[in-house]
C-alpha cells in the first residue's frame, strides 16, 4: 500500500468533555465522533505545557519545551530548528499548515518546511481575519473556521495525486472569546448541568488552586460573554477584539441596578441574586463555547467527506485534537495551563482504516511529543534521535510495548502571569496517581513581605478521587506512594533532561 495521507486537525482549547464521542453528553459533535466510531479514541493523552504556544512548538519538534526552548506564551519557535514537517517534505510528502500557527512572526519565526502556509497572526479574529500567506498579508471575509475550511479543502484538492500529502489543519476555536457563527446562535438554549467542583472552596490543596483567577464567577469579562460594556465599551453589533483591555464583569454588585445587554441581540438581563448572576455567567460562557465548536464539527465533516468522494478516505489518517485541554467550570475554573485533569488531558482522535480497528479505545499514557515521531513512523520515515517522544504506532494497533512507561510528564513555566496568576509547576501522571510540585515563589505569607518561599507538594488518587479535590501528600496511608511516584518524577526529569534548579 502507498505511504498514508496524513490530515491533522487541531483546534485551541477544546476540551474532550466538549466532544460527544468521550459520553459527557453536554454537546453534540457527530462529525468528530466519526473518527472514534471509525477508529480510535485515546483516553489518555496528555500536554506537556498547558499553554498554547509550547504545545505546538512540541507537536512540531517532538521536543520538550526546555529543549524546544518555546516555555511560555512569550518565547517563540526559532524556525531553523528540524520539524516534522521537514522530515516529511524531504521524504516526499506535500505539506501545508493552515490556520492557527502562534509560533512567532517574521523571517526567523515563520512556518518552515511546508509547501504551503496561509496562518493567522497571533491570535487571529474569529470574524474577517487577516491573514499571512506565504509572507504576504491577505484580508480575508468570513468566519474564521469556514476560512481555514476553505483554504484547507482548496490544497488538498490541488495536491498531487502521485504523493502523499501532510495538512496540518489549525483552527481558532474554540479560544477565547468564543464568538460563535450567527447560524450558529440559536444552539444550547437547554441550561446545562453546574460541574460537580463549580462552588469548590480549594481547600485541602497548594495555595495556587485558590490564588488562580480564572473564576467564571469573578473573572469572566464583558467581551468574553459578548455583553456591551459600560463607560464606552462595545455597541449592539459590534465585535469584541480584545480580552486584555476589557473589563471584568462585576461579581458582587448591586444587583437592584445591574443590567447586563446583549451585544448582538440587546436583550437586556437582570439578577435577584448572587447566584443567579454566578450561573447566568456560567451558561453564557459554556454555550458560547460549545457554539464555535459546532462550526469546527461541521469542517470535520466537510473534509470526511471530501476524502469519501475523492476515494482517499482508506489510505488517509485523519487525526483530531486540540494543543491542550480546558476547564469548563470544574473548580469553578475556565482557561487551562494547570497539570489538574480537564486542563492537562487532550482530545484525541484518529482513523486509519488500513491499521486500526473501527470503534476501538485506548487507555495507555501518551503526551504531545509523541505526535512527530508517530507521523514520521507512519509514513515509513527514520525518527531522528533528537525527538524525544516515541510513536505511539503500536498502541494504535492495540498492542502496547513491554517497556511503555505510562508515565506523562508537564511543566509550566508562566510563574503569577497578571491575567491568570497561574503559579508555575511541574509533575507527573500514572495510571492512577498524580505527583505535582509547585516549585516557584509567591506562597509568602500576605503582607508580611518576608520574602520566604513556600513550596508546595500534592498528591492525587486519581482512581479514588478523580475530581482531585484531596491533596495525600502528607497522608501516611501514601508514604510509600509518595516514594514511588517521587521516583518516577526524578528518573523522567533525568531522562529528557529537564532539570530544574530549584
Amino acid at each position: 500500500m502507498n505511504r498514508p495521507n496524513i490530515i491533522f486537525i487541531m483546534a485551541d482549547d477544546h476540551a474532550a468533555k466538549a466532544i460527544s464521542a468521550y459520553g459527557h453528553g453536554i454537546n453534540s459533535t457527530p462529525n468528530i465522533d466519526r473518527l472514534a466510531n471509525e477508529g480510535m479514541r485515546l483516553d489518555h493523552c496528555y500536554v506537556t505545557n498547558s499553554i498554547c504556544t509550547p504545545s505546538r512548538a512540541a507537536i512540531l519538534t517532538g521536543t520538550y519545551n526546555h529543549v524546544n526552548r518555546v516555555t511560555t506564551l512569550n518565547t517563540h519557535l526559532d524556525n531553523t530548528l528540524p520539524n516534522v514537517a521537514k522530515h516529511l517534505q524531504s521524504g516526499g510528502y506535500q505539506t501545508a499548515v493552515i490556520g492557527k500557527w502562534h509560533l512567532g512572526e517574521g523571517k526567523d519565526h515563520q512556518p518552515t518546511g511546508f509547501d504551503f502556509w496561509s496562518v493567522l497572526p497571533g491570535q487571529g479574529e474569529y470574524f474577517d481575519p487577516q491573514m499571512i500567506e506565504m509572507e504576504a498579508n491577505i484580508e480575508e471575509s468570513g468566519y474564521v473556521t469556514d476560512i481555514i475550511t476553505d483554504k484547507s479543502l482548496n490544497w488538498l484538492r490541488d495536491c498531487d495525486s502521485g504523493r502523499p500529502f501532510f495538512l496540518m489543519c489549525h483552527h481558532k476555536a474554540p479560544h477565547r472569546e468564543w464568538e460563535p457563527h450567527p447560524e450558529k446562535r440559536h444552539l444550547y438554549q437547554e441550561d446545562v448541568k453546574l460541574p460537580e467542583t463549580f462552588d469548590d472552596d480549594y481547600q485541602n490543596r497548594s495555595r495556587a488552586a485558590a490564588a488562580a483567577k480564572m473564576r467564571i464567577k469573578s473573572d469572566l469579562t464583558y467581551a468574553d460573554l459578548g455583553l456591551i460594556q459600560p463607560e464606552g465599551g462595545s455597541e449592539v453589533g459590534e465585535r469584541s477584539t480584545s480580552t486584555s483591555t476589557r473589563r471584568k464583569i462585576p461579581s458582587k454588585a448591586d444587583l437592584s441596578t445591574l443590567k447586563l445587554i446583549d451585544k448582538d441581540t440587546a436583550e437586556v438581563f437582570t439578577f435577584e441574586n448572587e447566584r443567579q448572576l454566578e450561573e447566568f455567567k456560567y451558561q453564557r460562557y459554556l454555550k458560547r463555547y460549545l457554539r464555535t465548536i459546532a462550526s469546527i464539527d461541521d469542517s470535520v465533516g466537510r473534509i470526511l467527506d471530501y476524502l469519501d468522494e475523492a476515494g482517499l478516505a482508506e489510505n488517509t489518517i485523519v487525526i483530531y485534537t486540540s494543543d491542550q485541554g480546558f476547564f469548563l467550570g470544574e473548580h469553578g475554573w475556565f482557561d487551562k495551563r494547570f497539570i489538574y485533569e480537564q486542563s492537562f488531558q487532550m482530545p484525541f482522535l484518529i482513523r486509519y482504516p488500513a491499521e486500526i480497528e473501527a470503534g476501538t479505545n485506548c487507555t495507555s499514557i501518551c503526551c504531545n511529543v509523541d505526535f512527530a515521531p508517530t507521523f514520521l513512523d507512519v509514513a515509513n520515515l527514520p525518527v531522528p534521535n533528537y525527538m524525544q517522544g516515541r510513536s505511539i504506532r503500536p498502541l494504535l494497533n492495540g498492542n502496547q510495548p513491554a517497556d511503555w512507561t505510562n508515565v506523562a510528564y508537564h511543566r509550566y513555566w508562566m510563574h503569577k502571569d497578571p491575567d491568570h496568576n497561574a503559579y508555575a509547576h511541574y509533575g507527573i501522571r500514572n495510571q492512577r496517581y498524580k505527583l505535582i510540585y509547585w516549585y516557584n515563589d509567591g506562597f509568602g505569607l500576605p503582607g508580611t513581605g518576608d520574602g520566604i518561599e513556600y513550596k508546595e507538594w500534592e498528591l492525587f488518587d486519581c482512581k479514588e478521587d478523580p475530581l482531585e479535590l484531596f491533596n495525600v501528600y502528607s497522608d501516611a496511608a501514601y508514604e510509600q506512594i509518595v516514594r514511588e511516584m517521587t521516583s518516577q518524577l526524578n528518573d523522567k526529569m533525568n531522562e529528557i533532561g529537564d532539570i530544574p534548579e530549584h
